[in-house]
């Protein structure tokens, strides 16, 4: 649906976060004199107010009722389609879309194509392989466009420059919003698959289906997928291209060495990408190049010149002969398990734990009775949970494991395991909601607590059309 088929139809937003303010400026811009209903929090309506929009009414009862007043409703990705609000007002004729959507809507070609535009999804790594595929696309002298879930909605990138390639992060709850747009990226990556949001999707087997939405709804192109995931190999799409990365007939590694087919490209263990699964994702990326038309081998170096993002196993420096590592945005105990791996050969005390939302810890459990750090911290809502799966390995002598009530706490325990040497990780496996806006924000804690500037190390780079 495009923005101009809204006129004479009656439209509301639900949701008042950035991806909200977007949705309603670019609603406002195309049709100024649409009327609007917004639904928001009790805290954001004297914002929305502020405005002095005469034709937005503001409501903070989003109900079934309230919504079925609506032919659309312009909802923020964090809203879930699942409440059973939602489900009640689209049996009743609403229609549900997001500001995704309706991006991709405004920019299909005639054939439902959005032209040298590349959507990158997956349970981790997808913000850092988007960067990543914007950098090397920069690199050969592309004017490149970085936005979507990494933190710019695609709804504010400006129309001027045209940029001659397009490297969109999708999450989860936005991977059925280009599905439903009715347009087809170009192409398409999907770099993994693991349970997360299960409380948003309702589920692990929903979850899975929303995420690969984007191949099997939105039919891109061509399809990039890990030949080494259960749930995408062997992934029927019938009307897509479908190849491969991480298996010897295309872009892989050999122990740290990257190949192209049997063709040696370059070594990639000085590459500023921490942790075996990202420099896997260079792969992805590679293959996304080729699909663009590009040559990838000779475009691979420009990675040594890639600058990691925030908040993603980022070393924040070394305080006390102890290293700081924030990987806050880890939010499956899957992304935990890679961060360990990062630092296999180092002294660690991993923090762990955060909002509960019903993802099974018993494969990190299993995982810590071969190789464990020497202390695991428990905290957050889910923490007596992971605690209590742990508590039987502790008792064997595998590592020392205590339970905090905040990140305070939970550092200055780590801290009393490691002395003055090791790592001192922050990896929670679950996300940060209840004491924590985002993960940005535990994030900068975390580095406020270390003594470190969370201003300096909070900025992702090349947002925007570069």
């Amino acid at each position: 649906m495009r923005i101009s088929q809204l006129d004479g139809q009656r439209v509301a937003l639900w949701g008042w976060g950035r991806e909200g303010h977007s949705a309603y400026r670019a609603l406002r811009g195309r049709l100024p004199h649409l009327p609007l209903t917004l639904f928001c929090a009790d805290e954001e309506v004297a914002n929305a107010q502020a405005l002095g929009d005469p034709r937005l009414a503001v409501e903070t009862a989003a109900t079934a009722e309230r919504l079925s007043a609506f032919d659309v409703v312009v909802k923020s990705p964090g809203i879930s389609p699942y409440k059973p609000e939602a489900v009640a007002a689209r049996a009743r004729g609403t229609r549900f879309i997001g500001g995704t959507a309706l991006w991709f809507a405004e920019h299909a070609g005639p054939d439902g194509i959005v032209t040298n535009t590349v959507c990158v999804t997956g349970t981790k790594g997808k913000s850092t392989t988007t960067s990543l595929l914007a950098h090397l696309l920069r690199a050969g002298g592309h004017v490149t466009a970085l936005a979507g879930n990494i933190g710019l909605p695609l709804l504010e990138l400006p129309e001027s420059p045209v940029p001659a390639y397009r490297a969109i992060e999708l999450s989860s709850y936005q991977t059925g919003d280009v599905a439903d747009s009715g347009a087809r990226p170009d192409v398409a990556v999907v770099l993994n698959i693991f349970p997360e949001h299960l409380d948003w999707h309702g589920g692990e087997a929903r979850y899975v289906e929303d995420k690969l939405r984007l191949l099997t709804g939105a039919r891109p192109r061509i399809a990039i997928i890990n030949a080494n995931d259960p749930h995408l190999a062997g992934l029927s799409l019938p009307d897509s291209d479908v190849r491969c990365f991480g298996h010897a007939e295309g872009w892989h590694l050999r122990e740290d060495v990257l190949y192209r087919g049997d063709r040696q490209v370059m070594d990639t263990a000085a590459l500023p990408l921490p942790g075996r699964h990202n420099r896997g994702n260079l792969c992805a990326v590679l293959a996304a190049i080729e699909a663009l038309g590009l040559d990838a081998v000779a475009l691979a170096p420009h990675a040594a010149d890639f600058k990691p993002l925030p908040h993603r196993l980022q070393t924040l420096g070394v305080r006390d002969g102890l290293t700081w590592v924030n990987d806050s945005i880890s939010t499956t105990p899957f992304a935990s398990l890679a961060a360990l791996d990062c630092f296999r050969s180092r002294r660690v005390a991993i923090l762990v734990g955060g909002h509960d939302r019903g993802v099974d810890w018993h494969a990190f459990a299993e995982a810590m009775r071969h190789g464990a750090p020497q202390a695991i911290v428990t905290m957050g809502q889910n923490g007596p949970r992971i605690h209590e799966l742990l508590a039987p390995l502790s008792g064997e002598g595998r590592f020392a494991l205590s339970a905090a009530d905040d990140l305070a706490m939970a550092i200055t325990q780590a801290r009393t395991v490691l002395g003055n040497d090791g790592v001192l990780l922050l990896s929670p496996g679950a996300p940060s909601f209840g004491p924590y806006r985002d993960y940005v924000a535990r994030g900068r804690h975390f580095a406020q607590l270390g003594g470190f500037d969370p201003d300096s190390i909070s900025t992702i780079p090349g947002l925007g059309i570069a």
